[in-house]
């Protein structure tokens, strides 16, 4: 099945200056970007997009991370687009994921752990959607 998700380059990616090499694994994939810019969160905005952690221990600390610098967010479609991109970043947790994931090679802990993906379909729809007018995305209008 034909899936979009959402992938972020997140600030300490594009400050160790890997986000070509992310964006180069993603097209040596099997995935397609259909969307993709650079952008620089604030923090009431990063605050909704992490809306649904509202509440739990990590959420300050995730928002303010993830409004400290730029980050590169991508429309990623495929042939089960979700599940294909969770694999090919890895663990949460740097050090344990598979040698081979984006976040074994570039990522420094659980918080610094280089991209974001969707979890879900329903979390791809909001994700894409908080970041992408249907105006932005080029899936299927080629």
């Amino acid at each position: 099945m034909t899936q979009q998700t959402l992938a972020i380059i997140k600030p300490d990616a594009v400050g160790k200056k890997c986000m070509g090499e992310v964006v180069r694994f993603i097209e040596q994939s099997d995935l397609r970007i259909t969307a993709m810019k650079m952008i620089r969160m604030t923090k009431a905005e990063a605050e909704g997009f992490y809306a649904v952690h509202r509440g739990k221990h990590f959420f300050d600390s995730v928002t303010t991370f993830m409004s400290s610098g730029p980050c590169v967010v991508m429309v990623l479609e495929g042939a089960e687009a979700i599940a294909r991109w969770r694999e090919m970043m890895g663990l949460t947790d740097p050090g344990k994921a598979a040698p081979g994931t984006i976040r074994a090679k570039w990522g420094s802990s659980i918080e610094k752990n280089v991209v974001h993906g969707s979890d879900a379909p329903e979390t791809a729809l909001f994700e894409v959607r908080y970041f992408f007018s249907e105006m932005e995305i080029i899936g299927g209008k080629e």
